[in-house]
């Protein structure tokens, strides 16, 4: 899984992934943690329409924690911050935001603790020395905030809320944890943001097709 991570600058994001448009700054942080607000990269087609462009990458803000859209309330005991790619077009919480709304999360990096034999755990940051920016598969939501509830993020009465995808983790990182974020690469943003890609078994292809990055542990603590 994926439970705390690090995030780059805003001017490296822009940089990476060619963002048009940022909604909100994002400062950078060494930890990043569930119901956080993050920054998430995804294709406003609204905005493409309305500016007369193809497409508008657009950088904003998201709880971390992705709550479905059929959501009666906000649970704080379910945090769905990961989305396993093996499941992630068949379960009701993901599935609709899987052909419709898959987002690009920016990260430096992310932290797993191994498990030692003595029952302690060792904390290590796992990044790209070569790619000092990185974009985690994820997906967006939308949920109506109900009439006199306050909740931390929303914006005119709705919430943006996201998860990141894992899959099984590569047998150089497995003895570390056995998952891992799925990382895009940056070739295949454009792929993975198409907002006309909506066909499940394509979407479903093009998960699957991605490939393992080149990640590197180091020990690290948090913050």
């Amino acid at each position: 899984m994926c439970g705390r991570f690090a995030t780059s600058s805003e001017d490296d994001i822009v940089d990476a992934f060619d963002i048009h448009v940022v909604t909100t700054h994002i400062d950078p942080s060494w930890d990043v943690r569930p119901t956080q607000q993050i920054g998430v990269i995804v294709e406003d087609v609204a905005a493409a329409r309305r500016d007369d462009r193809d497409v508008v990458r657009e950088l904003r803000s998201a709880r971390w924690g992705l709550v479905p859209s059929w959501s009666k309330a906000l649970d704080k005991k379910v945090l769905l911050i990961n989305a396993r790619s093996e499941t992630v077009l068949s379960k009701p919480s993901f599935r609709v935001a899987a052909r419709q709304r898959r987002a690009i999360i920016p990260a430096s990096g992310y932290y797993e603790w191994a498990r030692n034999p003595d029952g302690t755990k060792t904390p290590f940051f796992l990044c790209d020395p070569d790619q000092p920016c990185l974009g985690f598969a994820g997906l967006y939501e939308w949920w109506k905030v109900p009439d006199g509830l306050q909740v931390t993020g929303a914006d005119e009465g709705w919430l943006c809320s996201a998860t990141i995808i894992t899959k099984p983790a590569t047998d150089s990182l497995g003895h570390i944890h056995d998952r891992m974020p799925v990382v895009v690469p940056h070739a295949m943003a454009d792929a993975w943001l198409d907002p006309d890609l909506t066909d499940p078994d394509q979407v479903d292809a093009l998960l699957h097709s991605i490939p393992d990055p080149a990640l590197v542990p180091t020990e690290r603590t948090p913050g």
